[in-house]
């Protein structure tokens, strides 16, 4: 009689249960990584809730698309793309308006900066005497951001004036 092997079918179901137990893991890991790319990037895969807006600037110096859109202190969009319109010398920034927003046709439009050299963003006074605007509608009323560097600059060779300075009366 040939011998037979013994056969180990407890050792063969603890490596198939151990692979099994990593292969979930695994998944799992992947579908987190998934979820924080998108969460954090803010990408929108099945419903569009946000409508487009425009604003026209002189100048957009350190905004970039990504930056948030915020009225009333709270974030409500971000900023989608910058263009150029050469015909009237401006800079275009597309808004994504969160769906529910509503931005009236008086509205002022200004890009800030978070503290004194913190990121640009987009600060939105949504006004309310004019008509709610439509999507893709442009704001007319925009205020450039500050540059700091240039008020530093103007504070210390003597550009600006202080209130200390006596005031030159006018006598007849």
């Amino acid at each position: 009689m040939p011998a037979s092997l013994p056969c180990d079918r407890g050792g063969l179901m603890k490596k198939y249960t151990m692979e099994t137990t990593v292969g979930i893991f695994v998944v799992i890991g992947l579908l987190a990584i998934a979820y924080m790319t998108v969460k954090l990037g803010h990408v929108s895969f099945l419903v569009e809730d946000t409508y487009p807006l425009y604003a026209k600037f002189t100048t957009v110096a350190g905004l970039r698309p990504g930056n948030y859109v915020e009225m009333y202190g709270i974030e409500v969009g971000r900023v989608e793309r910058l263009t150029m319109d050469q015909e009237n010398g401006l800079a275009v920034v597309e808004l994504r308006i969160n769906n529910g927003v509503k931005v009236y046709g008086d509205a002022v439009v200004s890009i800030k900066t978070e503290g004194l050299i913190g990121d640009r963003y987009v600060h939105i006074d949504p006004g309310g005497a004019a008509e709610e605007l439509k999507p893709g509608e442009t704001i007319t009323e925009t205020q450039a951001p500050v540059d700091i560097l240039d008020l530093i600059g103007k504070y210390v060779f003597g550009g600006v004036k202080t209130s200390e300075e006596p005031k030159k009366e006018d006598k007849p």
